[in-house]
């Protein structure tokens, strides 16, 4: 009999919290990906099952809910500045959640290193990590939506690159 192929589980155990902050992170690239796949011009249009919210409107909302999650549970830490919500381009809504993703991984090692308690979230850092993760890739899907509704649908083979996990998850840096 030819033994296994060794896979992750054999090569010893995972540092479940670094798992915990890269999988946070690969979500986030995901968001990056979703944004270099947009069609600009579609950036400020409502969709027509929504007139209160669009695509530039939902990523900064992705953004400012991060740094609301921040300033309750991060104390002492650097908050970044919110989006408003009217007038952000695509480049800013990129780089504001790529700060925002960064200080919210940082949350997450801390509260980690302070027993996974996170100020003002119960119960844990991987309940808030799971719910941060899900608010983030509903809106993804309501983009995705979004994106088709008004004309301009992310592609087939665009959409392999939202679900590509393990590729996301090699673009994003080790813990």
């Amino acid at each position: 009999m030819t033994p296994a192929k060794p896979t992750a589980a054999r090569k010893g155990p995972i540092d479940v919290g670094a798992a915990l902050v890269r999988a946070y992170l690969t979500s986030e690239r995901i968001n990056q990906t979703l944004l270099e796949l947009l069609d600009p011009t579609i950036w400020r249009l409502s969709p027509p099952c929504s007139k209160r919210r669009n695509i530039a409107t939902s990523f900064a909302h992705i953004h400012n809910v991060r740094c609301m999650r921040l300033k309750m549970s991060g104390r002492g830490s650097k908050i970044p500045a919110g989006l408003d919500r009217a007038d952000v381009t695509i480049e800013q809504a990129k780089s504001a959640l790529a700060e925002s993703a960064t200080a919210m991984a940082a949350l997450i090692r801390r509260s980690l290193d302070a027993g996974g308690r996170v100020q003002e979230c119960p119960p844990d850092v991987v309940s808030m990590a799971m719910a941060a993760i899900s608010h983030e890739a509903h809106h993804r899907g309501q983009i995705c939506h979004w994106a088709r509704e008004l004309g301009s649908p992310i592609t087939s083979e665009q959409q392999l690159k939202l679900w590509d996990w393990h590729k996301r998850w090699k673009e994003t840096p080790a813990e």
